[in-house]
């Protein structure tokens, strides 16, 4: 499992644990674990990018709806090596 599918799978593993202990805080996963917990995306995202640079990370509100996002912002367009 690559990218955010993992981070999103142990996102909503621990949901329950997330909704009792963390309501409305943005949290931050990475590598399929928990690593932080904020009152605010701003604060969430700096610390993401100081920790982990560009990423991949997931930071979600716990208890919002995933963001719908549109595809060129949710998937990175990369040019075939082979038509050179």
């Amino acid at each position: 499992m690559t990218g955010l599918k993992k981070e999103i799978k142990a996102y909503d593993g621990m949901i329950d644990y997330l909704e009792r202990e963390h309501p409305g805080q943005w949290v931050v996963f990475r590598d399929a674990q928990l690593v932080g917990s904020h009152n605010d995306f701003q604060d969430a995202a700096q610390d993401a990018v100081s920790r982990f640079g560009r990423g991949p990370y997931l930071i979600r509100q716990v208890g919002a709806s995933p963001p719908a996002l549109p595809p060129n912002v949710m998937y990175k367009i990369y040019p075939d090596d082979d038509d050179d």
